[in-house]
């Protein structure tokens, strides 16, 4: 009879213990980041950039991303207007000029993430992705040109999102895993604005297909409030973009920004339920 109260005297002040430390910690925020003109950088990562939005390290974002085409592409290549998004004819119309960057992708953002500086490193765990729309594109370019049909459009694939399934052709049904392939936040200040073509040591187009739900992305941080961007969202992708894309469509994503204080990474790394990832990068691969 002692030994259970002593249990259980154990067991209430354990009880007291974590409540006390919860009521500590405040519960994390959920944000909600849409794509607009207001709230999208067009091709470039920059230290100078405006942000979108500002959270606390630890919050969520639940943020949408807009497919890297245009309305006019997309009608060319078969898509009906009415499936075109709205808010994707809207940054194509409104985000012009020196807007505009040197790159091509839609990137939402930047997010400002309190208490990020450089010598920190960003957690970015991918928590979901959703697909919200049911079609994505492949073109045709890439180092192996001769493998392409000239002057034909992209090619629209039909998303079947019960089957997390894409029909390429009769009998090529490709399993969709969807994943993010641009994730990076500002480079040093001295780089200035750079295109979000390349990746780099802050992350960016990395294309890489082991991003998806559930994994962690680490990141060094090179400016105040770090600047998470997030886009070139891909429904399938193989070992890299052999054809220069992927099934390119609009993702939604939901994923905690956490501040990793003196973290100092050289350059980003992953991890996913199987895997540690190591990455480097470098604008001359003959290195």
């Amino acid at each position: 009879m002692k030994r259970f109260a002593v249990a259980l005297t154990s067991c209430a002040s354990l009880a007291a213990l974590t409540a006390s430390l919860a009521g500590q910690a405040p519960a994390p925020r959920t944000h909600r980041l849409e794509a607009t003109p207001a709230t999208v950088a067009v091709g470039y990562y920059w230290s100078e950039a405006k942000p979108a939005l500002r959270i606390a390290s630890g919050d969520i974002i639940d943020v949408d991303t807009l497919l890297t085409n245009n309305p006019t592409g997309l009608a060319r290549a078969g898509v009906p207007d009415d499936k075109i998004q709205a808010l994707l004819k809207s940054v194509v119309a409104e985000v012009t000029g020196d807007r505009r960057g040197p790159g091509g992708h839609i990137l939402t953002g930047p997010v400002y993430v309190e208490g990020a500086q450089p010598g920190d490193a960003l957690e970015v765990k991918v928590l979901s992705i959703d697909l919200p729309i049911d079609y994505g594109y492949n073109g045709c370019s890439g180092f192996v040109p001769e493998n392409c049909e000239r002057g034909t459009p992209s090619k629209i694939l039909t998303l079947d999102r019960a089957r997390m399934t894409s029909e390429f052709a009769p009998g090529i049904v490709i399993p969709l895993k969807p994943f993010f392939g641009s994730m990076g936040v500002a480079p040093a200040p001295e780089l200035g604005r750079v295109s979000s073509n390349p990746p780099g040591r802050h992350a960016g187009n990395m294309d890489n297909k082991e991003l998806v739900a559930g994994s962690t992305l680490y990141i060094p941080v090179f400016a105040s409030g770090a600047l998470f961007e997030i886009g070139d969202g891909h429904a399938a992708q193989g070992d890299g973009e052999v054809d220069q894309t992927a099934i390119e469509t609009s993702l939604r994503g939901r994923l905690q920004l956490t501040v990793r204080k003196g973290m100092a990474l050289n350059f980003p790394r992953a991890e996913t339920a199987t895997d540690y990832i190591s990455m480097a990068f470098d604008p001359d691969l003959t290195k």
